[in-house]
């Protein structure tokens, strides 16, 4: 591997996706081209958007912009809240791909479980996705805040495993208990709030380790993320900040490290957005 060439890792349905992405959670979409257009000029190869967003098409603008194969950017869209019922979802799909002006998507996941909302049924949200898979409109399903026990209704309930669940990781909430969970079926971990929205960047540890290698403390979660074998996909519209996050494949953190920013984490109180098993937003 080539430094700072991101490495792609394989999912459980014979895809593969790139390691390290490029996130657009809460860029206004006035800014999501833009944003999205340097990410790709740096050299990311994978965008996480999703419906509730709002910024879909400008995603898929920049890529038409860049002048990129649309086979050579990996997109991963999420399930508006508002659309579990199965029809709702099968047409909220239809219309991210007239967004994105896309034939295909990548990855898509249901955004949340949403236990408390219809009736807890999950269920026939995923067996929509399923039928997408199927039908080749979709590349590779996946879930995004799905708690162990929604993983277990699934495998029992369902024929197709994951192939991703999206979770807020970060070292103040190493969410081990899910990430065990999806290691042992062949779930791929994709942590968001990688860097806990900023917050763990001015740890004393992470900064001591930071200055230990030389590299800043964005830089060092970061790094740690991919040797705990996670997909990452930080988030900035900052031209030096999005090329910064994208330089962590040439170091490495040694076991001590490694031990160093794992033994931050608080469990429950870490979490810096909602508990999945209580949260039941859905969009006005």
């Amino acid at each position: 591997m080539a430094p700072n060439s991101v490495p792609d890792i394989a999912l459980n349905d014979g895809n593969s996706i790139p390691q390290l992405g490029f996130g657009v959670f809460q860029i206004e979409p006035k800014d999501t081209a833009r944003a999205v257009g340097t990410a790709l000029e740096v050299g990311y190869r994978h965008i996480d958007t999703a419906q509730m967003y709002g910024n879909e098409a400008e995603v898929g603008q920049a890529l038409r912009a860049s002048g990129l194969d649309r086979a050579e950017v990996f997109v991963t869209s999420k399930l508006n809240n508002g659309f579990h019922r199965p029809d709702d979802a099968r047409k909220a799909f239809e219309q991210t791909l007239r967004e994105l002006k896309f034939d295909y998507l990548d990855l898509f996941l249901i955004h949340w479980p949403l236990p408390t909302r219809y009736d807890g049924d999950f269920v026939s949200t995923w067996k929509v996705l399923e039928d997408l898979q199927r039908e080749g409109t979709v590349r590779s399903i996946g879930v995004s805040n799905f708690q162990v026990a929604h993983l277990e209704r699934l495998a029992a309930e369902t024929d197709v495993v994951p192939a991703v669940n999206q979770i807020e990781a970060h070292p103040y909430l190493g969410n081990e208990e899910v990430r065990a969970y999806d290691k042992a079926h062949g779930i791929l971990t994709e942590a968001w709030s990688p860097i806990a929205q900023g917050r763990v960047l001015d740890d004393p540890t992470v900064v001591d380790v930071a200055e230990q290698v030389g590299r800043t403390p964005a830089q060092v979660v970061l790094r740690w993320h991919v040797q705990r074998g996670d997909i990452v996909f930080p988030k900035s519209t900052t031209p030096k900040r999005i090329e910064e996050n994208f330089a962590i494949f040439d170091f490495t953190l040694d076991d001590t490290a490694m031990e160093r920013l794992t033994s931050l984490d608080q469990g429950e109180a870490g979490r810096t957005g909602p508990n999945p098993d209580e949260f039941d937003y859905i969009p006005s």
